[in-house]
């Protein structure tokens, strides 16, 4: 969906956490609802395979069998414990990486993928530019403590908001135990089963890094992701950053896909008027006395011929006077032209 990325005033925070740096941003809109000390270069542990899962996921093919490599067997931290010579498919071992966090698994996932671990960390250096981390610098597929390792809460937040939009990597993120591939696995992730509404996404801890964590949870239609880095309060911290936003901040929609927005004037057409309608979606969340404003914008005044389908526009949205963001607009139906008599008398060959 279109939307604008821009800081937004905030109503006054009764909200904080005990992390050196954190984040809460809706997911719809990006707008950010909560943050501290966001920008600070931090060690991220393993939410950095919240990156390496979204790569592995767009590059590779879950059905892939991969030959488990004596590198990957021997990786240390974390693991799903896997041996060498061992055949899994890429599936399994993507369950491997979220629940267990297994070290192992996204070196045995990197050297599938990217050919190499640091062909891998290639793609994930590309993608993480892609979503705009601009702060941000992988080494390894892991999360290791490596001086060139590092990200932001607000960068982690990007990564965020695209993981939730590919429901292969929140299905896995969000499975509480599974038994595949001859392992049974549960979930690090302990915010799933402590409140509704947890759709994953990953645990991290390094001595160095302390506990970091990254996680989504829906609301209705509202999707909120917050992020703490060095945050020994990080489950009750997530817990009171969504208890908040979605009270403080509940989203309003602006615009569904096909929705009809607006009604405008047609000038020589068999009818005075046609429908618009979106041509995406649009919602914003709204704190304590905001509204929601649209405004159909037209570059030109409407006339027939027109086909259903044709973008012609775009509703802009402001709220208290900012504009927020925007979505297309398209004819709803075709407008045919009005016949003028003489070439009507023609067509029905009636004396004009």
């Amino acid at each position: 969906m279109l939307s604008l990325f821009r800081a937004f005033p905030c109503q006054s925070l009764a909200v904080g956490t005990s992390a050196s740096s954190a984040i809460l941003m809706d997911v719809d809109s990006g707008r950010i609802l909560y943050q501290q000390n966001a920008d600070a270069k931090m060690l991220i542990a393993s939410t950095t395979k919240i990156l390496t899962a979204l790569v592995a996921i767009e590059e590779g093919n879950l059905s892939d069998v991969v030959s488990v490599k004596r590198e990957a067997a021997l990786t240390e931290g974390s693991s799903m414990y896997l041996r060498e010579g061992e055949q899994l498919t890429l599936e399994t071992l993507l369950y491997g990486l979220l629940l267990c966090s297994g070290n192992d698994a996204a070196v045995a996932i990197a050297d599938h993928v990217g050919g190499s671990q640091a062909g891998f960390v290639a793609l994930m250096n590309q993608k993480a530019k892609a979503l705009g981390m601009e702060h941000s610098s992988f080494a390894n597929p892991n999360g290791l403590d490596d001086e060139a390792h590092y990200s932001t809460a607000r960068d982690m937040a990007l990564l965020a908001r695209a993981a939730v939009e590919n429901e292969t990597l929140v299905r896995i993120a969000s499975t509480r135990t599974i038994t595949i591939g001859g392992r049974t696995m549960t979930n690090h992730n302990k915010l799933l089963s402590y409140m509704d509404g947890c759709i994953g996404l990953k645990t991290g801890y390094t001595k160095a890094a302390g506990r970091t964590l990254v996680s989504c949870a829906q609301k209705g239609a509202q999707r909120l992701v917050a992020v703490t880095l060095q945050d020994g309060n990080d489950w009750a911290d997530h817990q009171a950053l969504y208890e908040f936003g979605f009270l403080a901040y509940p989203a309003e929609r602006g615009a569904t896909l096909g929705q009809v927005l607006s009604s405008v004037p047609v000038s020589g057409g068999v009818v005075s008027t046609v429908a618009l309608v979106a041509a995406d979606h649009f919602s914003w969340p709204l704190g304590q006395g905001e509204q929601l404003k649209t405004d159909i914008v037209l570059p030109v005044p409407l006339a027939a011929p027109l086909k259903s389908g044709t973008s012609v526009g775009e509703a802009v949205f402001s709220v208290n006077g900012t504009e927020v963001g925007r979505v297309g607009l398209l004819c709803g139906t075709d407008v045919m032209p009005r016949l003028e008599p003489a070439m009507a008398a023609l067509r029905t060959g009636l004396p004009g």
